[in-house]
This record gives C-alpha cells, structure tokens and sequence, in this order.
C-alpha cells in the first residue's frame, strides 16, 4: 500500500524545524505533500505564491516531497490528494492541546485519515516561524533558524 502523508501549515517562513520534519517524512513515507494554506486568519508576510516557491526551491533534492498551496479544509485537501495521513509538528507541550483538539475533530470529520505527530530534532524545537519574522524585522540575525533563501527573502521584504 502506498502512503502519502500531508504536512500543512502557513510556513510563513519555512524553517529549518519545518524541513526536518520534511525530510523525516520523506523517508517514512512514499509521498510527501507540503500543504501551504491560505489561512485568512493570519496576516502573512509572504504571498502564497512567496511561501510556495520557497518552500519548492529549498525541497527541491526531496524527489518524493510535493509542494501545493490550498484553502479550504484540509480533509477535503487529504481526499483530493489520495493521501491518508495527516503529519503534524510538535514543539513542545504547549502544541498539544491544540494539536490533539484538532486530530479528534479530523478523525471524527474523516476516520479514514490518520495523524501522525512528529518532533523537530531538539535543536529545532524553539524555532517558529513568527519569531523568525520578528527578529528580521528588528534587523537582527535569522542564518541559524531557517534556509539561507529565506535569510534572503526576508532581507528583502524588510528592506
């Protein structure tokens, strides 16, 4: 039975915890779908097509790894795609309740998808992506957080 799991997220920047868990998934799984999500909720500082085009190019040696952009639910995103496992990234205790919260309702909305919790490598696990933005926005150093395309992309923008 082929497996393809899905990873989602906003990745407003991808960081170097997101591509460790990438390129974990990439090994277990025999398709990998880096889900970028819209997510009207949240202001992002990269366009979709920004997010979408970073994520591509800094996974690009994963053959086995796909990345898309989607809004809607993720679910029906999963169905579409033929994939039958949800990845989610666990930080730290503090992920949890929110994380397991949303894998109930998932497996009560679809019980044919599974989830499966990943931890980033323990010297990932302080990373996100919303402390990312604001260090460069305060002009200060990103290079030990995310891939050197975001450094540059977030150079950028912060111009």
């Amino acid at each position: 039975m082929k497996h393809t799991a899905v990873y989602a997220g906003t990745f407003d920047p991808i960081t170097y915890g997101h591509v460790d868990l990438i390129e974990r998934a990439a090994h277990i799984f025999d398709h990998v779908i880096v889900a970028i999500a819209i997510n009207q909720n949240k202001k992002p500082l990269f366009t979709l097509e920004e997010r979408i085009d970073l994520a591509a190019q800094i996974l690009s040696k994963y053959s086995n790894v796909q990345v898309s952009g989607f809004d809607g639910l993720l679910l029906d995103f999963a169905k579409q795609h033929g994939a039958n496992v949800l990845l989610r990234g666990l930080r730290a205790v503090a992920d949890f309740d929110y994380e397991f919260q949303l894998a109930s309702m998932n497996r009560f909305l679809n019980h044919e998808i599974e989830t499966m919790f990943l931890m980033p490598a323990e010297k990932y696990m302080y990373i996100s992506s919303s402390l990312v933005r604001e260090i460069a926005r305060l002009k200060g150093d990103v290079t030990g957080f995310v891939p050197s395309a975001v450094v540059q992309a977030l150079h950028d923008k912060f111009k």
